[in-house]
């Protein structure tokens, strides 16, 4: 198979997938038979590509032409070949999490969910293999409607409340922003195509390369910068796995991917840092890293602590870009994979602990790591991991970042960055230290058949959820030990 034929059968699968769902769905085991099949089908075809990609290949496909200059064509190259091995990787693993969670949570609506997060990754992957910003923009609009159910999964009136922040604020930005800077694009360059060096260098004056650079910026919605960031915790009312989805696999990642992408392939950096455009962006991707942590501190429950911890990492990736240097850009791209699996194990643990003792709440999980010591020592993991300390990945990309910003001469930058981590010790780490050393502040024993308090032993969550837990909390060891593959392929975007 060449990769070539790969791309069409890379997006395909996921939807071939959610047919099959939808098909099985009065089938529990087949239904998620079919779930894991597509996921690792995807993961095979998309991991085919590598090999040319990391070579120096740009395999490419045009799906439809509308006038001539203005297609909907795929070109896969290293950064969306990390989005997508990442998604497609990630999809796998967050379907086993989800088997059992969903199943141990007794969740309604099931198959729904299933066939939305099949149709979600087949939109991530037409994000990241996008040859153009047309193509990306239809995509990333797809990857909004696909998840608005699952937002709204529980049916609540919080859910459905969420739901409309969800929708009001990614549908606002992309149409209200990104889509007039992309209509404005056109009109100055002819072409939306993604090139190297950019497009924009010598068609646009410095104060309307800001204007857009400000309108691609904020009107890609799902990178989360303030101000447009209250649809991430507003969506915490969602199960679990969607957590991980958002947060992880697909819909933030496909926001700040968005971002390096426009930075690298729309304006070019060496124009950007010519022009001197993007300094102010930097510190509004400063001020979201600082103002998010320290609004996380302040949150007891867990998932909207995370919620706010994702906010402040994904601006880790926009203030990479906004650097407008290959170092930092290659710190940016490695993030979407280091911070993918540090982060979603850390919501895979969330899950695991409200699953198996129903807590929900930072304040409750004092010796909570008597009783769930593999959750408790994972979630360790993925902090370490999200705080960057050896010997786990996060440490590379933030290590990439800060050299960008010193080669950028901003001082300012890397001290954000270490009150960063700083802050990400605050509110992380005190979590598994108490789950391990501190006393419970009441004990809550209920008699198990043998009428000894169940609360006494190991119990964990289902073992498909510590399955999963385990994968990625090793995929945060191993990114430390191999980034190669990952340093291969950003460094190839600079490569002459």
């Amino acid at each position: 198979m060449t990769p070539e034929q790969a791309i069409p059968l890379a997006l395909l699968v996921p939807v071939l997938g959610a047919v099959g769902i939808a098909l099985t769905g009065k089938s529990p085991n087949l239904r998620e038979s079919v779930t894991l099949i597509a996921a690792a089908i995807t993961f095979a075809l998309v991991a085919s590509v590598y090999d040319d990609v990391s070579g120096g290949a740009r395999p490419e496909w045009t799906m439809l032409e509308m006038i001539p200059g203005l297609s909907i064509s795929f070109k896969v190259e290293p950064l969306g070949m990390i989005f997508a091995g990442v998604a497609s990787f990630l999809w796998i693993i967050t379907t086993i999490y989800a088997i059992g969670y969903m199943r141990g949570h007794h969740e309604k609506n099931q198959t729904r969910f299933y066939i939305c997060f099949a149709i979600a990754i087949a939109s991530a992957l037409g994000i990241a293999f996008a040859g153009n910003m047309l193509t990306l923009f239809v995509f990333y609009e797809v990857l909004t409607i696909s998840t608005f159910p699952l937002v709204t999964h529980s049916g609540t009136p919080e859910a459905k409340r969420a739901g409309r922040v969800y929708l009001g604020i990614l549908i606002g930005t992309s149409i209200g922003l990104q889509l007039v800077a992309i209509i404005w694009t056109w009109t100055l360059t002819g072409t939306l195509d993604f090139t190297t060096g950019g497009i924009l260098q010598g068609h646009a004056s410095a104060a309307i390369t800001a204007v857009l650079l400000a309108m691609y910026v904020f009107g890609i919605g799902k990178a989360a910068v303030m101000p447009f960031h209250r649809w991430l915790p507003a969506a915490m009312v969602a199960p679990t796995p969607v957590s991980a989805l958002l947060h992880a696999v697909a819909v933030v990642k496909a926001g700040v991917f968005t971002v390096l992408k426009v930075t690298i392939y729309i304006f070019g950096i060496d124009n950007l840092a010519e022009l001197g455009s993007s300094h102010w962006l930097q510190y509004m991707a400063a001020g979201t890293i600082l103002i998010a942590s320290l609004v996380a501190m302040r949150k007891d429950n867990l998932k909207a602590r995370l919620a706010y911890s994702t906010i402040s990492q994904l601006s880790y990736i926009v203030l990479a870009a906004m650097l407008v240097n290959s170092v930092a850009a290659i710190g940016g791209g490695m993030h979407i994979a280091m911070h993918a699996f540090g982060k979603i194990t850390l919501f895979f643990c969330a899950g695991a602990i409200m699953v198996a003792s129903h807590k929900t709440e930072v304040s409750q999980m004092r010796g909570l790591g008597r009783t769930m010591p593999v959750t408790m020592f994972a979630f360790m993991v993925g902090s370490l991991s999200i705080i960057g300390l050896p010997p786990f990945g996060g440490l590379w990309s933030k290590w990439y970042i800060a050299l960008g910003a010193l080669e950028a001469n901003q001082l300012v930058m890397v001290a954000v960055l270490m009150i960063s981590s700083l802050l990400n010790i605050a509110y992380l780490l005190p979590i598994p230290f108490n789950g391990f050393f501190a006393k419970p502040d009441t004990i809550e024993a209920h008699d198990d058949e043998d009428g000894h308090g169940a609360d006494e032993g190991i119990h964990e969550a289902p073992w498909p959820c510590l399955l999963a837990i385990m994968i990625t909390s090793i995929g945060c060891v191993a990114l430390f030990f191999y980034p190669e593959p990952l340093f291969k392929l950003m460094t190839q975007i600079f490569t002459p």
